[in-house]
């Protein structure tokens, strides 16, 4: 432990999933205080169980799909006395969230558009509503990051042969939700530059979350590295973005995907 996130206090969206969740336990291991935020259920509870009794760690049940709890979220944190200076959009639909809730994957041309715009609501509108209330409560008060957790498919075309067969498939509305993540980025990073705040992309590639041994060697074909991330090989790269010294980066994408964007 190098208690890198000292002084931070770090507020992560999306905190359940697999990497939301391997986020709040380095960040918690590294210094931070850690506000996490999720839907109810499961995953939320786990995230209590784990860190409840831990004196920097908080949650708050949040749906960042939702614009009247997302307008409420940072003002009820700044009166618990609790002040973030660093802010992740990481709730995003992903196939295996889909497959998780029992969701089928149609075919592009029987995909709905009440489906496509849920994945756009959560993954893109989520994220600009989340940073245009920083935007009203944070920024320009004391300096403060956010960072935009894209893809391996925000600038680079799923590979579709690898879904098949498999219970879970790469969509459309995903890839060009993560894609649109960068252009609020860059948007953002000049336009709150003069008031002290950075804005970058992280863009993680294929993360071992109990996949097959099938799928794992077909995405490891298409990986310079040849194999799946592990959830603590992202989080390393999440721990510099979110520290003091990434200080003079901003609008940035950086990519964390064994080299699967380098071919």
């Amino acid at each position: 432990m190098t208690e890198q996130l000292t002084g931070r206090t770090v507020f992560i969206t999306g905190s359940g999933g697999v990497l939301g969740s391997t986020y709040v336990r380095r960040m918690l291991a590294e210094g931070a205080r850690v506000i996490a935020s999720d839907l109810p259920g499961k995953r939320a509870d786990a995230l209590v169980e784990t860190h409840g009794k831990n004196p920097d760690f908080r949650f708050y049940p949040l749906d960042v799909a939702n614009e009247d709890e997302v307008g409420e979220i940072f003002q009820r944190i700044l009166k618990d006395g609790w002040q973030p200076n660093v802010v992740l959009n990481n709730a995003a639909i992903t196939g295996e969230l889909l497959m998780g809730a029992g969701q089928s994957f149609p075919d592009f041309a029987d995909l709905k558009v009440s489906d496509w715009e849920k994945t756009m609501r959560t993954n893109l509108t989520g994220p600009f509503m989340v940073a245009r209330q920083m935007d009203r409560d944070i920024v320009g008060k004391w300096p403060c990051t956010l960072v935009n957790v894209a893809s391996m498919y925000a600038l680079n075309g799923a590979h579709h042969q690898i879904y098949d067969g498999m219970p879970f498939k790469n969509f459309s509305a995903y890839g060009v939700t993560k894609a649109g993540i960068h252009g609020l980025t860059v948007w953002l990073a000049g336009y709150w530059a003069p008031r002290g705040a950075t804005v970058n992309t992280i863009a993680p590639g294929a993360v071992f979350n109990n996949h097959s041994d099938e799928f794992q060697r077909r995405v490891g074909e298409l990986i310079m590295l040849n194999r799946m991330a592990k959830p603590d090989e992202i989080a390393d790269a999440m721990l510099f973005l979110c520290s003091t010294q990434a200080g003079y980066m901003t609008g940035q994408m950086i990519n964390v995907d064994g080299g699967f964007s380098g071919w």
